[in-house]
């Protein structure tokens, strides 16, 4: 079943009554409903009596059973707006689009449907307390498209003077993840915490640290704890401004048995050389800073 609005269709009928009328054939130069409609589609349609001064305005459903219009919804009529008792003669019954049904833009650009508003680039919801709603369907979702910068969702404040914006990285990152938000609300002083494949969750502290015996490659936000002497520590590779990694002496041997911090490209405190690690217990945070400096300790 579907809504069909087609030109040119135009029969003529001799139906009384107030129920289902009966197609009589095309007027000249016009088509049937029935080249047009196939069983169970809606229309809509008028109905003109000129002998009797009646007209009435509708959305019908079409029977190929019969060859039929049912009157389903009556949206105007001579007879207050209920369908009229029509009377016996040839009447004429067209495919219409009623001016209720129209979309239009009024003198000020604004075009209304229903309870939404569209003005401009704003989308308003018209009545009291009303939702907006976006319905994806099946996997899809709803994207926000980027142009001159990444697509961004700006939430403002109810005088709308000052806003908070989410954004998604540049293309130059090449980013394509999900985020999923949370089953719960989480409890005060928890952390949003991220289990490495989107799925975000509030916790009551940071990951664990890694305690490692052998060699590892360290990504941004490690804390390493370091249980073996004679092993190498690799900082991440590419690192972006504000990436950091904790690493830890864990065994209190580092003096006798020293491990090795590899740059893997990037500088160390100003110096392209890789970090010796030979204090007894010693834990530092290495914070990336830019090209020059490298990671900064």
């Amino acid at each position: 079943m579907a809504l069909v609005i087609k030109d040119r269709v135009k029969e003529t009928t001799t139906t009384t009554g107030t129920g289902a009328i009966a197609l009589g054939g095309a007027a000249t130069n016009f088509v049937t409903f029935s080249s047009v409609l196939s069983n169970a589609d809606t229309t809509y349609y008028a109905i003109v009596d000129t002998s009797n001064s009646a007209f009435e305005v509708g959305l019908g459903t079409y029977a190929s059973s019969g060859n039929t219009l049912t009157r389903t919804t009556v949206l105007a009529s001579s007879n207050s707006g209920s369908a009229v008792n029509l009377q016996a003669g040839t009447k004429s019954i067209f495919c219409a689009f009623p001016a209720d049904k129209a979309v239009v833009e009024d003198a000020d650009g604004v075009v209304s449907i229903e309870n939404l508003q569209f003005d401009t680039n704003a989308i308003k919801s018209t009545n009291t307390n009303g939702n907006i709603q976006l319905f994806p369907n099946g996997t899809g979702f709803t994207e926000l498209y980027g142009n001159t910068n990444a697509g961004a969702v700006r939430f403002n404040c109810e005088s709308n003077s000052h806003g908070v914006t989410l954004k998604g990285p540049p293309h130059s990152a090449g980013a394509t993840y999900t985020l999923e938000l949370p089953n719960a609300t989480g409890s005060a002083r928890q952390i949003l915490n991220t289990n490495g494949s989107g799925k975000l969750a509030f916790t009551n502290s940071l990951p664990d640290p890694l305690l490692k015996s052998a060699n590892y490659t360290a990504v941004a936000g490690d804390f390493v704890v370091a249980t073996a002497g004679s092993i190498t520590i690799t900082l991440p590779a590419s690192p972006s401004a504000g990436n950091s990694v904790t690493i830890k002496d864990g065994t209190g041997a580092a003096a006798t048995t020293t491990f090795t911090v590899a740059r893997n490209g990037s500088n160390i405190a100003s110096s392209a050389s890789d970090l010796t690690f030979d204090k007894n217990f010693a834990e530092i945070t290495m914070t990336y800073i830019n090209s020059t400096i490298g990671w900064s300790v």
